[in-house]
């Protein structure tokens, strides 16, 4: 499938026969298993001004924190001890947080018996080297629009071109690499979203996160349409057909939008799903997107996902 054939396909009336060839393929990939990973927001400092989220630093409304290692390590091991068998530690592009500090959170991690994602920005090659060898397996760095002058306006802080060598970077560190995009950006068109798809596979990612846009009160773009939740699924059956191997997360943005179609995503190839273990408060300011959300309860959180996971006829990891 090349940029004219994804066009045409994400314009169908009728995309059912896509979503039961995405669900075969993955069925026949990677199988029933529901991979569950935890997610540590451990700073929502940012010296980004990405347009469209709610952690950019000109957003003088939000509440800034940084845990402490002994506050990620103690909820690293928490999430363990529930069951969980990757921590994603999750951040803004933190200048404060040195690689010498991440470097030995992951170690310790690794120590639980946990295989560590990061997702913290872009980094530099060095830092990046730095992590690898001490332990972290695989690092997400979305790449949010391929479209080069759409990037431009969303991101008066950095290029595509610098977003691509970073991934670049990733990928021949032997990181297990991971990017995705959004839906419903102002000015995407599908023929954005095929550009879009077709990076994926050109970067050859392992894991892709595509979730709907979700406007921030705080930011430029308040105003905006909401992603569409049927696109976005639509999305994730593509990436499965161009990427029949990777990890495919159902977003937390999907959910926000529609719980229902949060569930339907996991008929359309999707074989991930990530539950947020940050602690209260820490967790109310990661705010990339308005969202309601309940306190943490690692244990019982992990006990009604998998259940909720069974009742889709699929398997917990």
């Amino acid at each position: 499938m090349e940029k004219k054939e994804l066009v045409r396909l994400l314009a169908l009336e009728n995309f059912d026969p896509i979503y039961e060839e995405a669900d075969r393929v993955r069925r026949e990939n990677v199988g029933d298993t529901v991979h569950i990973r935890a997610i540590i927001e451990f700073s929502n400092l940012c010296r980004r001004k990405c347009r469209y989220c709610g952690l950019n630093s000109a957003n003088k409304n939000a509440v800034r924190y940084r845990m402490s290692p002994e506050e990620i390590l103690d909820t690293a091991g928490q999430a363990v001890r529930a069951g969980y068998r990757t921590i994603v530690l999750q951040s803004g592009e933190d200048p404060g947080f040195h690689k010498e500090t991440m470097g030995d959170i992951v170690e310790k991690i690794k120590r639980m018996g946990a295989a560590v994602t990061l997702s913290c920005g872009e980094l530099s090659y060095e830092e990046l080297d730095f992590l690898k060898k001490r332990g972290a397996d695989r690092y997400l760095l979305k790449h949010e629009t391929a479209d080069p002058e759409l990037y431009a306006k969303l991101h008066p802080c950095g290029t595509l071109r610098q977003r691509i060598d970073c991934l670049k970077n990733i990928q021949s560190l032997k990181y297990e690499t991971g990017s995705g995009f959004m839906i419903g950006l102002p000015g995407q068109s599908l023929r954005t979203i095929a550009e879009d798809l077709l990076l994926l596979r050109e970067l050859d990612c392992k894991m892709a996160g595509i979730g709907p846009f979700i406007p921030h009160p705080d930011t430029p773009l308040a105003g905006e349409e909401e992603g569409s939740p049927e696109l976005t699924k639509r999305a994730v059956a593509l990436a499965r057909l161009l990427l029949p191997k990777a990890n495919l997360p159902v977003t937390t943005a999907l959910g926000v939008i529609d719980q229902k179609e949060k569930e339907n995503a996991f008929a359309c190839g999707a074989n991930v799903i990530m539950k947020k273990v940050t602690p209260d408060p820490y967790k109310e300011a990661y705010e990339i997107y308005p969202a309601k959300l309940e306190k943490t309860d690692i244990i019982g959180d992990r006990i009604r996902l998998e259940e909720q996971i069974r009742q889709l006829g699929r398997v917990p990891a």
